[in-house]
């Protein structure tokens, strides 16, 4: 951990004099980058990969909501290599009959995923993936902020009784340390609050990966997608697992 800690300070003196040479956008896209280098370090990049069940047989297809952001839009994609395409055809091959909705807007933060909630749930779906809070973060945006617009979607969720898998996201140790808790905090403390599965980095094994992104660092590339569908798809398919049949 103090290596780590150095590493965030190291990587904080560094943004801070690109700041002064670069573009805003050019900015915020070593801030990702360098970033998610830092926690990987402080975490050690692990996470506990569920074991899948074998799905159980079912009439329908289920409908599952991806509300989220780019990330969920596949932007800079082709439809067939964007992460709803690739994730519906990784758990059709395990069996799984489901339709995924592809509710991701690009640039869209946790108040616009609140705000069109209500639009994306018409479609009646069986469960949702929330993917939101990056822009929110790469933006500098207030994490109290980001913190109630997802309570205000999970609450929502709750209510309709809808199974959910809240996507979390890490903040950049350049917007400091008090920052950096705050909103690192909102996913794993939602999650208990409301009972839901959490997959706790949407980006993990792909983030700083220059390999698996597209030229603008933050992006991932088709590459990208295949290693987070690889990574998601037993968290989304216990997901699946979880929805109530009628008269079960």
């Amino acid at each position: 951990m103090a290596e780590a800690g150095e590493l965030g300070r190291d990587i904080g003196m560094r943004l801070t004099n690109e700041r002064k040479s670069l573009s805003p956008y050019g900015t915020v896209r070593r801030q990702f980058n360098v970033a998610v280098a830092a926690l990987m370090v402080a975490v050690g990049c692990g996470m506990v990969t569920p074991v899948m069940a074998a799905p159980a047989s079912t009439g329908a297809p289920l409908k599952l909501l991806a509300l989220g952001d780019s990330l969920t839009a596949g932007y800079g994609l082709p439809e067939p290599q964007a992460f709803t395409t690739q994730l519906q055809a990784a758990l059709r091959a395990k069996g799984y009959q489901v339709t995924i909705i592809n509710a991701g807007v690009s640039g869209d933060t946790t108040a616009g995923g609140l705000s069109r909630l209500d639009w994306a749930l018409a479609d009646k779906p069986d469960a949702v993936l929330v993917e939101l809070g990056a822009n929110d973060m790469l933006r500098g945006l207030d994490p109290a902020a980001a913190r109630r617009n997802l309570d205000g979607i999970l609450k929502r969720l709750a209510a309709d009784k809808l199974p959910v898998l809240l996507a979390g996201m890490y903040a950049s140790p350049s917007l400091g340390r008090t920052y950096a808790d705050q909103f690192n905090a909102i996913y794993p403390d939602l999650a208990r609050t409301y009972d839901v599965q959490l997959y706790p980095f949407f980006l993990d094994g792909v983030a700083a990966d220059a390999a698996l992104n597209q030229g603008d660092g933050i992006h991932p590339n088709a590459a990208g997608v295949k290693v987070i569908v690889e990574r998601i798809t037993p968290y989304v398919a216990r997901l699946l697992d979880s929805i109530s049949k009628p008269g079960g």
